[in-house]
Order: C-alpha cells, then structure tokens, then sequence
C-alpha cells in the first residue's frame, strides 16, 4: 500500500496512510508532499492455545480504533483504499465509513483473509467459514476491486459477485528497484555487514574494510563517502565485483505456514553434498560450484525455529560451502541487496492459489532471476525458463541451484542467460511477454488514474 499512498500524493491528493507502526517507511514516502501517517492501536498478540477463546477482544481493538481514524479523525476523504486481507474487522469498519462520509471505497485484493486462517485452524473450522462468510459479504461492494492476478479477478467475480468496477493492477516495482553496480554494492555491504562475524575465514574471503566487502573491492581511486581515502589520484572509488566471492542467493519471508522453508534448507543440505562431491573430483571450472552465501530477510514467528535448525546442520554436518544467515534490511537499503544478489528464492505458496508473491515482483525489478515454488497463478508472473525456474521440491530447487551456479562467476552459463532475459526486456528485443512489462509508475498511470 505504500506504492498507493505515493501514487496518490503525487496525483494531487492529500493522503492519510492509516495502519500500525513498525517498518520505517521508504524514504521517497516520507518525502512525498500531502502524506500523514495516523497509527492505529497495536492489538494484543495472542497465543496460539486461547487464539479462539481472545480473539475477539483483539477484532473489538481493532474496530474501535478503525473507526476512530477513519470516522472521526480528519475531513472526509474522497477516496478509502484498503488492503484485503486482513479482513476482520476492517471490511466492514470501511464500508461504515465510506458510507457515512460519502467516500468512494477501492479494495485491493491481495488474497484472501480467511485462506490464511484456514493454514492456523483447518480447512473446516468454524471460524474459518465465519471469516469467508464475512469477506465475502462485507467485500462485495465498491466502487472499484483491484486484483493482483486474473486468476483471483475470475475466481471473486465469479463466486462472490463483486458489484463495482473490476481492474486487475499487477504489482511492480518502483523504479529505484533496478540492478547494482559494484560500486552501489560496495557501498552497500560496507552499511550492512551483521551476519559477517558468524562466517568462518575458510568459508569468506579476506575482508578489509573500506578496501573489500564479501563481495566487492575497490581496486583504485578514493572514497570519501566511505569516510576513507583508500588510494590517490582519483575523487571517486572504482569498485568491482571480486572473483572470489561467493554465489549470494536471496529470499525473503514473513516466516509463517504459508511458506514451507523447510525445502529451502533440503535444498540447501543437497547442494552442500553435491559441492563436496565436485570438490573431491577435481572437475573442470565449468563444473565447479561456489560457495553459496544464503541470505534471507523478514520478519516472523518461525524465524528462530528454522535458523536454529540451519546452524544445527551447519556445525554437525560441518558444512564448508554453505551458509545461511537470517537479517532485516531497511526499506531504503532492501533494493540494493536484490540488485547485488545473483539470484532469488521464492517459498510463497499462496494460502489461495490466487496471489502472487510481491517479493518475485521485486526481484524481477532488479534484473534478478528467480527459483519459485510452483503454485496455480505462478505463470502470470514468472515464465519457466525464461525469467526464473518454477520447482516443486526440495530436489528440484537443489537441482537447479547446483545448474545455475556450476562455473560461477566467470562461466555460469545457464543463470547467465536468465540475467540477459531481463537485460533483452528493457530494449527493442523485448520478448512477447516482457514487452508487457510496466514499471508501477507506469502502470498505476495507464490503469488507475483515469479512475481518479
């Protein structure tokens, strides 16, 4: 919703953003002209055994202090944008307010509330046929539904008979997401070094900072932006991407049921024995594989869990090629890293089956090619082969790592010609679907501002 707000101050509009504090906003957010921030109450956390029992005291928070923000506080608002899920009790308070101030009410459908639910309760439980009954009552009308895939416009319409006008609005990135250069990365990995004290000196390069990263070294010039002269002779650093550095491979999650990071860790387990194996062999550079530095950012309640089943494996195994490492980024910094990673890890597999994931939208706005958990809607986004591998298994994600990094750097053929997919999209080569490829700029202008 931050690419919304943005949108709509930029249109003219004073926009209120209503939610609950936490991540720091992007800074070209916090810059933007006509743009408050009006923070809910924080509901209680409630634990998993008294979930049923509470969870109405944690809906009657949330609705009195929805109903504050957007009924009493402030002028009435031309428009009311919301973000489905969640949808209890915000659904309903929305269309209260939008009724009672004469608002025109856009939902956003990014999937489906009580489908999440469903992945805490069952299937059939009977809160889960609550939330889907109100969903669908209190969603039904506005005066327009975005949709984040075809798939979830054809399934809603279709099921709910959604009254209003019907947009499908793809995410996409905004134009600061775009491809590293050494020296951005460079800058970069000097800001935000946290997991490098838990990489062992067999595993790392030598890092001597302000001079090298784990990934990048200056090699002539100075920089005073790093709040070091490293060499004479020129006003400005000249950095490169090191020949011994390590594959990094990204991903990013909210740690909860809905992704299964288990397979990420099998995978991750088969391509440290394989690495071993062609290490042993002593086969050609064509074949060799890197070290692989597996970094995954996000905030969740199974982060711990998963992390600590990761270091496990790590030390017992004693594994010499792998290493995985947890961290938070800055939204401001969080683009960077996508644009210095060589490639991405998406574990999303859709509590719906009708969404898809934000972070592969992300990726692909740096250039980054993606490994994706296959799911029913994966398609509209990422094209097998083209821009990224869609896998199933723990076995296929090792598989196509261990092919997609065999040579790296220098002759990592096959995720090479994924890379150069994205370059062929921004030019008159452009393939049948990337020529489709908007910017968020782009394409809130060409689908959403004539509605305004």
């Amino acid at each position: 919703m931050m690419y919304h707000a943005e949108s709509f101050a930029k249109d003219g509009f004073e926009t209120t953003i209503v939610g609950y504090k936490g991540t720091t906003p992007t800074p070209s957010l916090l810059s933007a002209p006509g743009i408050r921030f009006q923070y809910l109450s924080t509901p209680p956390k409630l634990p998993g055994k008294v979930f049923v029992l509470l969870a109405p005291i944690k809906v009657a928070v949330q609705l009195l202090s929805l109903l504050y923000a957007l009924i009493v506080v402030g002028r009435p608002p031309e428009f009311i944008v919301v973000q489905n899920p969640p949808s209890i009790p915000t659904l309903a308070v929305v269309q209260l307010a939008s009724w009672l101030r004469g608002s025109k009410l856009i939902i956003d459908w990014h999937n489906l509330g009580y489908s999440i639910l469903a992945l805490k309760l069952g299937q059939h439980h009977f809160l889960v046929r609550i939330a889907k009954w109100f969903e669908r009552t209190f969603g039904r009308n506005a005066y327009a539904h975005l949709f984040v895939t075809n798939a979830m416009k054809e399934r809603l319409v279709h099921d709910w008979d959604l009254q209003g006008l019907k947009i499908v609005l793809h995410d996409r990135p905004p134009a600061r997401f775009h491809r590293a250069s050494a020296t951005e990365a460079h800058e970069l990995f000097l800001r935000i070094p946290p997991f490098l004290p838990t990489l062992s000196s067999d595993f790392a390069p030598s890092i001597h900072p302000p001079r090298s990263t784990i990934r990048t070294a200056v090699t002539s010039g100075h920089a005073p932006s790093l709040g070091a002269d490293i060499f004479s002779g020129s006003s400005s650093p000249v950095a490169s991407f090191r020949p011994d550095r390590p594959a990094l491979v990204i991903s990013s999650t909210s740690w909860t049921e809905d992704e299964d990071f288990g397979i990420l860790i099998n995978a991750l387990k088969q391509y440290e024995m394989e690495a071993q194996r062609r290490a042993t062999t002593k086969l050609g550079t064509k074949s060799s594989l890197p070290k692989l530095l597996m970094v995954v950012t996000g905030k969740g309640p199974l982060r711990d869990s998963y992390m600590q089943r990761v270091l496990e494996l790590e030390n017992h195994e004693k594994w010499q090629w792998v290493r995985c490492r947890s961290m938070w980024v800055e939204a401001a910094d969080y683009p960077l890293l996508l644009g210095a990673s060589d490639l991405g890890v998406s574990l999303h597999s859709s509590s719906s089956a009708l969404d898809l994931p934000m972070k592969v939208v992300d990726m692909f706005g740096c250039g980054l090619p993606v490994c994706a958990l296959d799911f029913a809607c994966l398609d509209e986004l990422v094209q097998d082969g083209q821009n990224g591998l869609v896998f199933t298994s723990a076995d296929q994600l090792a598989n196509q790592l261990t092919a997609l990094l065999s040579g790296f750097p220098a002759e990592a053929t096959k995720l090479d010609e994924l890379r150069s997919h994205f370059d062929a999209s921004e030019g008159p080569g452009a393939s049948s679907v990337h020529s489709k490829w908007l910017s968020w700029e782009e394409n809130w202008n060409a689908v959403i501002k004539p509605l305004l």
